[in-house]
C-alpha cells in the first residue's frame, strides 16, 4: 500500500508552507523565547484566517471537516517552521473534542474565531506545553472519573516554568488543580481517538522538524570549507546525512499510515499511532545529533538558529509518549513479551 498525498492535500500543504515561510521565520521563534504570547497571537490570527483552527471540525459545526490525512501534512509544516503555537493541541485535539460536546459550543465558537488557544495534558503529566499562553487546558481526570477529559482555565490552573525550549511556553499544573473543572461529555472512544490524534500529530511535527534540521545542515556543509573543499564532500559527512534522510523517509509513511488508520477507524490504530511516534521521535533525534556533529562548535551557540529546532525536537520527542514507551505499546499490540 502506498501512502502519499493527493493533489489537493499537496496544494493545502504548500499554502501553509508558503504562509509560514513568510510569517514564521526563525526570528519569530527566537522572539517567542522571551515573549511567547505576543509572537503566538499574531501568527495564530493569520493561521485562523486560513482555516487551520477549524480544519478537523465537521462542517456542520463550522469547520472545514478535513480528515486526519489532510491535517497531518499541515502539522508537518508547523514542525518545519518550529511554530511557537499549540496548533496540534488546539486544532487537532481540542477542536474535534469541543465539537462533539454540545455544551462546549461557546468555547468552540471562540476557537474557530481565533480567540482561543488550548493546551493539553492528557498523559497525566503536570508539565503542560504552551500552558503559559493557552486560554484553556484539557486534562485527563483520574480513574474514578473513567479518565474523563476536563477543561480548565489556563490562567488559574497553571503557572509558567522554564524548559529546554522556552518557545513552547511550558507551564506546571497547580496541585490541587483549579476547582473550575468542566468535564466534556465524551464517549470512551472519543477520548481514545483524541489521544491518538495527539500522538500522530506530534509525530508529524517531529518529521517536519527533522526535515528542517537536515536541510539546514546540508546547506551548511556545502558552504563550510576545510582543506580547500566543502566539508559536505567528505564521505563521512555524506553518510551521516544519508542516514538521517533514511530515518525520516521511513518515519514519514508510518505517520501517514497512522493518520489513515484514524480516518478509517481501524482496530490497529493504537499500534499504528505508537509506531509512527516511535519512528518519528527516533528519526528527529538522530537528525538533531547529526546536525550538531556536522555544524561543529557553532551549533552549540545560542546566537545560531540551529538550536531553535534541535531543542524543539528534544522536547517534543518526549511528549505524547517517548519512543521507548511507544515501542512498548507496539510490542503489547503484537503480543510480544517484554523483559
Amino acid at each position: 500500500m502506498r501512502f502519499a498525498l493527493s493533489e489537493d492535500q499537496r496544494a493545502l500543504r504548500d499554502g501553509v508552507r508558503e504562509l509560514l515561510a513568510g510569517e514564521c521565520p526563525p526570528a519569530l521563534v527566537r522572539a517567542a523565547w522571551t515573549d511567547p504570547a505576543a509572537a503566538a497571537r499574531s501568527l495564530w490570527a493569520k493561521l485562523t484566517a486560513l482555516g487551520i483552527a477549524g480544519a478537523a471540525v465537521p462542517t456542520a459545526r463550522g469547520g472545514l471537516g478535513l480528515a486526519a490525512c489532510d491535517v497531518v501534512p499541515l502539522l508537518e509544516e508547523a514542525g518545519r517552521a518550529a511554530v511557537p503555537l499549540p496548533i496540534l493541541e488546539t486544532a487537532f485535539v481540542a477542536a474535534p473534542l469541543l465539537a462533539q460536546d454540545a455544551g462546549a459550543t461557546p468555547a468552540l465558537e471562540r476557537l474557530l474565531a481565533g480567540e482561543l488557544l488550548v493546551a493539553c495534558a492528557l498523559d497525566g503529566a503536570t508539565g503542560v506545553p504552551y500552558g503559559a499562553i493557552a486560554d484553556l487546558v484539557l486534562v485527563s481526570a483520574g480513574a474514578a472519573d473513567g479518565l474523563a477529559v476536563h477543561v480548565l482555565d489556563a490562567g488559574s490552573a497553571c503557572r509558567p516554568e522554564r524548559s529546554i525550549d522556552h518557545a513552547r511556553a511550558v507551564a506546571r499544573l497547580l496541585t490541587p488543580p483549579s476547582v473550575d473543572r468542566r468535564p466534556l461529555a465524551l464517549t470512551h472512544g472519543e477520548r481514545v481517538a483524541a489521544w491518538h490524534r495527539g500522538v500522530v500529530g506530534c509525530a508529524a511535527e517531529l518529521v517536519g522538524l527533522g526535515r528542517t534540521l537536515l536541510a539546514r545542515t546540508a546547506a551548511y556543509v556545502k558552504e563550510r570549507h576545510q582543506f580547500g573543499v566543502p566539508v559536505g564532500s567528505f564521505q563521512a559527512v555524506k553518510h551521516h546525512l544519508a542516514d538521517g534522510l533514511l530515518a525520516l523517509e521511513f518515519a514519514a509513511p508510518a505517520v501517514l499510515r497512522a493518520a489513515w488508520s484514524i480516518d478509517r477507524g481501524c482496530a490497529s490504530v493504537g499500534r499504528d499511532a505508537a509506531m509512527a511516534k516511535a519512528l518519528a521521535s527516533e528519526a528527529a533525534e538522530r537528525v538533531a545529533r547529526i546536525a550538531l556533529q556536522c555544524h561543529g562548535a557553532i551549533a552549540y551557540t545560542t546566537e545560531y538558529d540551529l538550536h531553535l529546532f534541535a531543542k524543539r525536537v528534544w522536547a517534543s520527542s518526549r511528549t505524547w509518549g517517548s519512543a521507548e514507551w511507544q515501542r512498548g505499546r507496539v510490542a503489547v499490540a503484537l503480543g510480544l513479551q517484554l523483559d
